[in-house]
């Protein structure tokens, strides 16, 4: 099986139907991505079939969840080299995406396979997450925050929670300790407006894979304290 092959016939197998332009739209930012990546650290995964799948179709997972992203304006927190926003916006074109990345090196990568890609509404913050979710332009702006990084949920929470409008959703790809995190990260969750709608176990197709999709949904404004200064939330994570 081609590595398209593997990419449409795992989109499938998430219940999404992906059309041909939109694998090779996929194609384009594999080849870039591993261009790139000998310039500079992108990603440690660069064969082929682990792009697709660790990469692509593991971002797709969010869509098996029921989130509507049809015109959705979406904020990808911490997104490096684009996972999950900009898979999910080029599967679902009319998604209104931005994507917050401290390093600007990450951005002119993400700005490269968006214009070669043709991507529209791509919106691109250089800032850390903290400092954005203080941006009067950026807070309590968003249908949906989402993140794919290796933080404590707590942590998480406090970088994406300010950023969702009250009646939105953050959504958390996280690994199998996730009710483990959830158990730690009540308060902070309460704290920071949201209320736990689901913790979703997804499987990644062709990778024998398996992570939790922790969805919180926004039922309260955010305090104005929080996210506390730069570099807080990690050393001293909400309780």
């Amino acid at each position: 099986m081609t590595n398209r092959e593997l990419l449409m016939q795992g989109a499938v197998e998430l219940g999404l139907a992906m059309q041909e332009e939109t694998a090779d739209r996929f194609a384009t930012y594999a080849r870039l991505l591993v261009e790139w990546n000998e310039k500079m650290n992108l990603t440690a995964i660069t064969e082929g079939k682990d792009i697709v799948t660790k990469h692509f179709l593991d971002s797709l997972t969010l869509l098996s969840c029921g989130l509507n992203l049809d015109s959705a304006r979406m904020i990808d927190v911490g997104t490096g080299a684009g996972f999950p926003g900009l898979a999910l916006k080029l599967q679902c074109p009319s998604l209104r995406l931005t994507l917050l990345d401290s390093l600007a090196k990450r951005l002119k990568f993400l700005e490269a396979v968006a214009a070669e890609v043709g991507a529209k509404d791509v919106a691109f913050c250089h800032a850390r997450a903290e400092d954005g979710g203080q941006d009067q332009t950026l807070r309590e702006q968003f249908d949906i925050a989402t993140a794919r990084a290796v933080a404590n949920l707590s942590v998480l929470a406090e970088y994406c929670l300010p950023f969702v409008k009250v009646g939105g959703v953050f959504a958390a790809l996280k690994g199998p300790m996730a009710e483990e995190e959830l158990q730690s990260a009540a308060g902070a969750i309460e704290k920071l407006g949201g209320k736990l709608r689901t913790v979703q176990d997804v499987t990644i197709p062709f990778a024998q894979l398996s992570h939790k999709i922790v969805l919180i949904d926004k039922v309260h404004p955010t305090q104005g304290q929080y996210p506390r200064k730069a570099g807080t939330p990690a050393k001293k994570p909400l309780a």
